[in-house]
């Protein structure tokens, strides 16, 4: 299904009737509505003005169309700030205080804000709870974008020290766990606890830890107690959440999706791919300008879709050009359909496009809608069109496990950041390149947290888990496919210290070696790494890896060992080219049983249910790899440009 994002405080009411008649001719189902209301309904403090949303609900609902309700706490007014200014957050690497005039500006440590935030949820759930127009939820809005998770205010700070106070009982116990005896860090009571940010250098890696899990921590518990206010006042519908690219909220993404119904994600492709790629060669990036990267919208879908395990939303489509990129090009003729057509490969279960018309004032006025500001059809109208109606000619079935699971963990990715120890290292480049190789190999992919069940999947892909817990490691121990993990992993304990005995600490129950030492190498002086009889370049992270008992599968340049494997369980101890991983995955897949289909250039395949997706993005046709009987619902044996096939094996 298909849905769309409206604003009736943006238009005269006089047009709400006639957008609700378009939208349901367009073929839209769902339309969301209100997450940035709040001085409207509420203008002064404790007046509430409900009768003009009520008259929209009406005149959606009315048309046919089910209205998703947001919680407004993503733009509190003006008002509430100027009550009390506490509630405003403090930049951490500024010190000052971020201001009112644009949004988020609120800090998750503040019980003024907690309160306050939920006061206004629960005013409007009360209201719309039982509407039988709403159909469901969506909480805030894209929590935690432009880097809002984190606070240096006050209220973190006191936050934080009863967090610690609470994680280590003694403060002789957060001295140990942290080493504060190096240079002279101890404190003697949580009152003297600082927060690790304006120092003259840099703070202790577990101090910087231990705020990111505090500040994790008060997102998630605003968002949970946010979705069980919604639940109590409004039983039976759905409730979900628009998250950014898992990577920019900086909090643990599977604790703050744990309450939720299904996860929601906001699809920008040109814009991702314009701040991706801004130091790429013309040459690389001109290709991709107008239709994004075959792989950066398809890892975002499969994330999203892991957060829950449940088919997601797309619950706000580009249509056109953004607004907040470097550069904003418009989509290439037919995008705006294709990747509308991704995500339902991927498991989504409604794409809804932001917005119904573009605004002609305020901070996004140059971004584009469905319709233009004076009410015509926009660019990409007719593929709408066009999508709903093959929508309506295809049962999607619904999607599957994947043969694949790839470990995400938002601690390797802070672990990263806090100590990266070699200027290219970036946890989420290992990832992109990890879960590339199955990309270019046809592989689908589940995205799985550390603690989850990995039981029925071929191959477990690891590419770094640096602070396994001890449930993380069981699991990967009791996994009864072949499990690939890749450097870096196992290399601290919880408070980011080296492991009793050496790293992989914990992961030496799988993998008895010992991690020597680590270099970080330029990423224009890479070594090597010699798999059977082809060498790769290996660098950025290499690791010195006394064996034990594994059997040899890669060794380095000078003859030292690079990878090894023991029973099921690979360990490969460097970061290396795509090439290499392409042949690793494809050692592995075949000993696994799985079919794999390499794809060159800009097609991909994704499987929803027994139904196959072949996604073309690039300027030349390409030849499906359909089975001879294939029966094709859409498109053929040859994928037009930046078109797609579907079919069913026959």
């Amino acid at each position: 299904m298909l849905g769309v994002c409206y604003y009736p405080e943006h238009w005269p009411e006089a047009w709400w009737e006639e957008d609700a008649k378009r939208m349901a001719a367009l073929g839209l189902t769902y339309v969301r509505i209100a997450e940035f209301a709040w001085s409207r309904i509420e203008p002064d403090p404790g007046r509430f003005e409900w009768d003009w949303l009520d008259r929209a609900i009406d005149t959606l609902g009315k048309a046919g169309l089910k209205v998703v309700m947001c919680t407004p706490t993503a733009t509190p007014p003006k008002w509430l700030i100027d009550l009390y200014p506490e509630i405003l957050p403090v930049d951490p690497e500024t010190g000052r205080t971020r201001g009112f005039g644009s949004r988020r500006h609120t800090d998750f440590s503040s019980a003024v804000w907690h309160r306050e935030a939920m006061r206004i949820s629960t005013a409007v759930a009360e209201r719309y709870g039982e509407n039988p127009y709403v159909a469901g939820w969506q909480t805030d809005n894209e929590l935690c974008c432009h880097n809002t998770a984190i606070s240096a205010s006050p209220a973190a700070l006191d936050g934080f020290r009863t967090w610690c106070r609470e994680q280590y009982g003694e403060v002789a116990a957060l001295n140990a766990a942290w080493g504060n005896v190096f240079w002279s860090m101890e404190y003697r009571s949580f009152d003297e606890v600082e927060m690790p940010v304006g120092a003259v250098t840099e703070t202790s890696p577990a101090h910087r830890m231990a705020w990111r899990r505090y500040s994790s921590d008060m997102v998630v518990r605003f968002h949970a107690d946010m979705i069980a206010i919604i639940r109590a006042h409004s039983p039976g519908r759905l409730v979900t959440h628009n998250f950014i690219p898992m990577p920019e909220t900086g909090v643990d993404n599977h604790a703050l999706a744990a309450d939720l119904d299904f996860a929601a994600y906001d699809n920008y492709p040109l814009g991702r791919a314009d701040l991706a790629l801004a130091k790429a060669p013309a040459a690389d990036f001109a290709p991709l300008m107008r239709t994004g990267h075959p792989d950066f919208q398809a890892i975002l879908f499969d994330q999203t879709r892991g957060l829950t395990g449940r088919p997601f939303w797309v619950m706000e489509q580009q249509p056109g050009p953004v607004n907040w990129a470097n550069h904003n090009p418009r989509p290439a003729s037919g995008m705006v359909r294709l990747w509308s057509w991704e995500a339902f490969a991927h498991g989504a279960a409604v794409v809804s496009f932001f917005r119904w018309r573009q605004a002609p004032y305020a901070q996004e006025q140059m971004h584009a809608g469905l319709l233009r500001p004076d009410c015509t059809e926009a660019e990409a109208w007719p593929e709408i069109e066009k999508l709903a109606s093959e929508l309506g000619t295809i049962d999607l079935p619904a999607p599957t496990k994947a043969p694949v699971a790839i470990i995400i963990d938002h601690e390797s990715d802070w672990l990263g950041q806090i100590e990266q120890q070699g200027r290219g290292y970036d946890y989420q480049k290992v990832l992109t390149a990890w879960y590339g190789a199955t990309r270019r190999l046809g592989l689908d992919v589940d995205f799985v947290a550390p603690s989850a069940d990995l039981s029925g999947y071929a191959m477990v892909l690891v590419p770094a888990l640096a602070l396994p817990t001890a449930e993380a490691a069981a699991r990967l121990q009791a996994a009864n496919g072949l499990v690939l993990i890749g450097p870096r992993s196992g290399a601290k304990t919880h408070d980011v210290t080296i492991p009793e005995g050496l790293a992989p600490g914990r992961l030496r129950a799988l993998v008895p070696i010992r991690v020597l030492a680590v270099e970080t190498l330029r990423p224009d002086c890479p070594g090597s790494i010699t798999i059977g009889n082809t060498s790769f370049a290996s660098g950025l992270w290499r690791e010195t890896i006394e064996t034990g008992d594994c059997e040899v599968l890669g060794r380095y340049e000078d003859g030292a060992p690079a990878m090894v494997r023991h029973g099921k369980v690979h360990y490969l101890a460097t970061l290396v080219e795509d090439a290499a991983l392409d042949a690793i995955v494809q050692a592995m897949a075949t000993e696994a049983g799985l079919e794999t289909t390499p794809l060159d250039g800009m097609l991909r395949i994704r499987r929803r249910g027994d139904l196959t997706f072949a996604i073309n993005y690039g300027a030349e046709a390409a030849e499906a790899p359909a089975p001879d009987h294939a029966v094709f619902l859409l498109g053929s044996r040859t994928v037009a440009p930046r078109d797609l096939s579907i079919w069913r094996a026959g």
